[in-house]
């Protein structure tokens, strides 16, 4: 299969030499007040792009592990550097370090396994990203993290996310897409994004307005901020963009922060269907069509908000 998938198209907003905060992403799903409890400590999210800049200072200890699938490097598999900064873009929302310098992620004890499987023009084979998912598998990863799509249904990459998430218990987050024409009654699919197996994300600004971008359909679960992120970028940098490649990789670090925590509260692993449950439970409904937002926008610590005002009503009072 030497058809081609992408990217999933972003916006470049600016390059920064130096930063030093909480991205507003982070903040307005409420991760910092997660730490607390869970930071995704011993949880793999495996990432699915360009590569990354290993030698980057808020990446360098979270990586543990990596693979090229792409012709990048004359094919060497050793060699996942990201020549792109898409991918490394993505891997600090996920998990850049909480070293009160440059920003963090949201999940920010997270194990990252990069697997290289767009080249440096941000596009690459089905096959590339078929064989690193089965490889995720093969490494026991949690979460994998895929923000890039095409407009074709390929039946063998279906199986491999049907083999990831059905007979691996692993959790697949996916980008909606940024094919969006800001009607929510017209539907436009991408895919991996829109099968029913992945998690799929769509992308509000930072004021929490559905992005005009972001694709609407049937198959978008939640929605993240995708607009205006800052994380880590190229030769120890950092960016802003914008996309529901920034949304998505918010969820894969929510769902780090939940895996962790709900391992050591269920006293066991819960499946993916439970997890997914206990990340849906943590959405708030913006007030969009559900074809645009899903279930709503990410909100971490919704659950212990519900409770207070709980405890702070009458306890005969149902909720």
């Amino acid at each position: 299969m030497k058809d081609s998938v992408y990217l999933i198209p972003y916006k470049m907003i600016e390059q920064l030499e130096t930063v030093n905060e909480i991205p507003q992403g982070v903040e307005l799903i409420r991760a910092p007040e997660m730490w607390a409890q869970s930071t995704g400590k011993g949880i793999t999210v495996a990432i699915l792009d360009t590569g990354c800049d290993t030698s980057h200072p808020e990446l360098k200890d979270r990586i543990v592990g990596g693979r090229n699938f792409t012709k990048d490097d004359g094919g060497n598999p050793a060699r996942f550097k990201d020549y792109n900064g898409h991918g490394t873009h993505v891997a600090g929302t996920i998990a850049a370090a909480l070293n009160n310098a440059g920003v963090v992620g949201v999940a920010p004890d997270a194990n990252l396994l990069i697997l290289k499987v767009l080249g440096k023009d941000g596009s690459g084979q089905y096959d590339w990203i078929i064989n690193a998912i089965h490889y995720a598998i093969e490494q026991k990863v949690d979460i994998i993290s895929m923000s890039l799509g095409g407009p074709q249904d390929v039946k063998e990459l279906h199986d491999a996310i049907k083999e990831a998430v059905l007979n691996h218990q692993i959790l697949v987050v996916c980008a909606a897409g940024n094919e969006g024409d800001g009607d929510p009654s017209t539907n436009e699919f991408a895919y991996p994004g829109s099968y029913n197996e992945v998690i799929s994300v769509g992308a509000v600004d930072l004021d929490r307005h559905s992005s005009y971008f972001s694709n609407s359909n049937n198959e978008v679960d939640l929605v993240a901020p995708g607009e205006k992120i800052t994380s880590t970028y190229l030769n120890g940098k950092y960016a802003t963009l914008s996309g529901t490649s920034m949304a998505t990789p918010h969820i894969s670090g929510a769902l780090a922060l939940l895996k962790e925590l709900s391992t050591r509260e269920f006293e066991r692993d819960l499946t993916e269907p439970e997890l997914y449950a206990q990340l849906i439970k943590r959405t708030v409904p913006l007030g969009y069509s559900p074809k645009a937002e899903g279930n709503g926008l990410i909100y971490l610590t919704l659950l212990d908000y519900v409770k207070k005002v709980y405890e702070q009503q009458d306890t005969n009072v149902l909720i």
